[in-house]
């Protein structure tokens, strides 16, 4: 009987790995490597141009394999099944050497150097536009893997299209974006200009539209806020071991809970109203490092500001404020938090020229351990 139960346990353990498919530390593959994941030692140069995928209709699976309810780590997910359309928001990270040439859940080998990623319950094949919102970049994927499974994440990036996206340093914030076997049929999903890449050296467009903040971000910038710069996410230089073998970590440190746990439900990415024009003179430096911080937009000077975060709650951005302040003192007087719409906006500024809010940006970023983005006020 001994035996027999010991049998039985064997298999559903075997069910239930095969079920995880790339959660489970278990691979069929032969590059599957423990320990460490990370971008490999023998990165081939021309990565920055390699083109994006290239969306062809795949039938969809109503029934079995990769379109079965599964649970990972106590949680259940229910995979789409039908060609519907698809928008979320939230952290991407990236996966590489860890797991090159190992089987991912559609059964194909993982390819660090291709243009794929893992989701946890699109279709299997899917095609998917990823946007940075922080430098404007876009690149299509073909999704043919689960995962990544750490709470707050959203998609798990394969090397290359990190890099295209300008997202190794770290897990940052993406908005995606399924291309829909319909889109694919009548040409829709095909833009005029192409995919929105540009290289790593071409310089930031001189005047971008300003960079609305989902409040999906809210919670994981909040957190950050409250966390020791040791929590936030660091560059895959010193990558962290997995802490969990139902887990795929990448490169950087696990991403911070939400303050509210609550259950995931794909987030809709919904624009802010356009900022107000300027209506009066910008209170003195002194009242700004003194607390006197505006709650209107209409306060704002034109010109080029740092935004370090956008919360729900004025109390997170002048908690950021406060670190800000005590880790870059002579920025304090620029730090002002501007709320609108129900999103408390904790932004520096202004400067007189992007490359100076640039400047802002490499500081805070060295400091603080957060990824901040530039933002034009008229």
């Amino acid at each position: 009987m001994h035996r027999k139960a010991a049998a039985v346990c064997a298999i559903a353990v075997a069910v239930a790995v095969l079920l995880a498919g790339c959660a489970s530390g278990t691979r069929s593959g032969g590059g599957a490597l423990g320990g460490r994941d990370g971008p490999g030692s023998n990165i081939p140069s021309d990565l920055d141009r390699v083109p994006d995928a290239e969306p062809r209709i795949e039938a969809i699976r109503g029934s079995g394999g990769t379109s079965k309810p599964y649970t990972v780590l106590g949680r259940a997910y229910q995979p789409i099944t039908d060609d519907r359309p698809f928008r979320e928001s939230g952290i991407a990270s990236w996966y590489g050497r860890k797991f090159h040439s190992a089987s991912t859940a559609s059964g194909e080998p993982y390819d660090m150097y291709a243009m794929t990623a893992a989701h946890k319950t699109l279709p299997l094949p899917s095609y998917v536009r990823v946007r940075n919102p922080a430098n404007g970049r876009e690149v299509i994927v073909r999704v043919n893997d689960r995962g990544p499974f750490v709470d707050g994440r959203i998609i798990d990036l394969s090397y290359t299209a990190a890099l295209k996206l300008d997202l190794l340093r770290g897990v940052a914030p993406v908005e995606i974006e399924r291309i829909t076997n319909e889109d694919i049929r009548t040409g829709a999903w095909r833009r005029d200009s192409g995919t929105a890449y540009a290289s790593a050296s071409q310089p930031p467009r001189a005047e971008p539209a300003p960079v609305a903040v989902p409040s999906a971000w809210v919670a994981p910038v909040a957190m950050n806020a409250a966390a020791p710069a040791s929590a936030m996410p660091v560059a895959p230089q010193t990558p962290m071991a997995s802490t969990a073998p139902a887990d795929r970590i990448a490169q950087a440190a696990p991403a911070p809970e939400p303050e509210a746990a609550s259950p995931r439900q794909p987030i809709m990415v919904t624009d802010l109203p356009p900022l107000a024009p300027l209506t009066a003179p910008p209170p003195a430096p002194a009242a700004a490092s003194q607390g006197a911080a505006p709650s209107s937009p209409s306060a704002a000077a034109a010109g080029f500001w740092v935004q370090l975060g956008a919360f729900r709650e004025r109390d997170g951005a002048e908690s950021l404020r406060s670190q800000a302040a005590r880790g870059l003192p002579t920025l304090a007087p620029q730090l002002r938090v501007f709320s609108e719409a129900g999103t408390h906006r904790l932004q520096a500024g202004p400067f007189a020229s992007r490359s100076e809010a640039g400047e802002a940006v490499t500081q805070l970023r060295e400091s603080l351990r957060i990824a901040p983005m530039v933002v034009e006020r008229r």
